[in-house]
């Protein structure tokens, strides 16, 4: 079945807006994955607007009591997150373009207008990963020509912007959205890359999307999830997603 990261900023970030640690990023990250979330993500940025360094490191070791559970960490390679790999090795680390002022990530690797220069700085990030132990993924838009790309560059997956598919499901047209994603899935399996996804997949498009694109590895879900909380409770949001996950048709 995909399995589930549950993305943790957002309870960061809530926890930021006082000085007094609540709510827990720890506790709730361990409700989470009592109630079955398969991995923990974390996207830390430069300035620190929720996940902050320490967090890294307390989450890294709160994995260590999860053995079946990944710790995956996102962020743009030349923005800090070597370093925070090279500190915790976390069993994935997911390369995202964002710019240092970005609000949220909005876009993928442009691998087919890389030039050289950037390209081998790419390369050589991902061979720097490789040696600490860590899984490499490549956030990408639904463009088929960048797969063999990414994997020429060294990635071990790749995962998919899903921010499209979200706005073209809430407006109505989210089948023929999904057929753009499962083109370029189609062009990441023949690259030999296996398929992450992620943003702003919700209770309402996760199953569609993951019924049409068929072998899925993981998709990572945090803004939608946590809003979810809200209402049903941390556990059980949880268990809704993982249960969306686990009707995937392979």
């Amino acid at each position: 079945m995909t399995k589930l990261s549950v993305n943790v900023n957002k309870i960061a970030t809530l926890r930021n807006t006082r000085t007094i640690g609540v709510p827990n990023l720890v506790r709730l990250s361990t409700l989470a994955l009592d109630a079955g979330a398969d991995g923990i993500t974390v996207h830390p940025r430069p300035d620190q607007r929720h996940i902050r360094t320490e967090d890294v490191a307390e989450i890294a070791a709160l994995l260590g009591a999860y053995p079946r559970a990944e710790y995956n960490i996102e962020g743009n390679p030349f923005h800090g997150l070597i370093e925070h790999c090279e500190r915790v090795r976390p069993a994935q680390a997911t390369l995202v373009p964002d710019a240092r002022e970005a609000f949220t990530s909005n876009h993928g690797w442009n691998l087919v207008e890389l030039g050289a220069v950037e390209r081998q700085a790419l390369s050589r990030c991902i061979q720097t990963l490789h040696a600490l132990g860590c899984r490499v993924s490549l956030f990408v838009d639904a463009v088929p020509e960048m797969m063999p790309l990414a994997r020429e560059l060294g990635a071990d997956r790749i995962e998919l912007y899903t921010e499209p598919y979200a706005a073209a499901a809430a407006s109505g047209k989210g089948e023929s959205s999904i057929a753009v994603f499962r083109v370029a899935a189609n062009a990441a399996r023949r690259a030999g890359l296996g398929i992450n996804a992620g943003h702003d997949l919700n209770l309402v498009n996760l199953g569609p999307f993951l019924q049409a694109l068929g072998d899925v590895d993981e998709v990572s879900i945090g803004h939608a999830l946590i809003a979810d909380a809200l209402e049903f409770g941390l556990a059980e949001s949880v268990r809704r997603y993982r249960a969306l996950c686990a009707k995937t048709v392979h």
